[in-house]
């Protein structure tokens, strides 16, 4: 695990399974982390009594689209695909006001599970197919040595006492 979580961590978190989430929002918090999340997975927190803002806080723009476009907004990607090592690309963040992104917790929509419900319209399972979800493992992937992606709740414990240990 190569990103820096010394200073003020930002997290994006849009799971679809909701597996180990409160275990999640709790070390993140505890970190001192913000943490960023779409609506249901916002929901699933606060009823957790874990505070999370919306990713529109961070964007500053709306979910829309019925919800089809969250995450895919500069305000998302700019934080997760920002070179740290590159003053020009800091700068360019700070000019615009955006908020460096330190974790992105994504698991998928299940659509694989989907499209085996044999009573399953085509619409339904047209909208389990994910876009923004996939975007942000990857920019995170790519931006490895700044960023930790984590895509299966299985792997939340393991993150948190890495963190734990410094």
């Amino acid at each position: 695990m190569s990103a820096n979580l010394t200073g003020q961590l930002n997290a994006i978190v849009s799971v679809s399974d909701p597996t180990n989430l409160d275990t999640l929002g709790r070390a993140l918090i505890e970190l001192g982390a913000t943490i960023y999340a779409t609506g249901g997975t916002k929901s699933r927190l606060e009823a957790a009594g874990i505070e999370a803002h919306s990713v529109s806080d961070l964007t500053g723009f709306p979910e829309i689209l019925g919800g089809r476009v969250k995450t895919l907004h500069p305000g998302a990607l700019s934080g997760i695909l920002a070179k740290r090592s590159d003053e020009g690309q800091m700068a360019e963040l700070a000019e615009h006001g955006l908020n460096e992104i330190h974790l992105v917790a994504v698991n998928l929509y299940p659509f694989a599970e989907t499209i085996r419900k044999p009573d399953i319209a085509l619409e339904q399972a047209v909208e389990q197919i994910d876009i923004g979800g996939p975007t942000m493992i990857r920019a995170a992937a790519k931006n490895f040595t700044s960023v930790i992606a984590l895509s299966d709740p299985a792997d939340y414990d393991a993150v948190i006492a890495e963190w734990r240990h410094g």
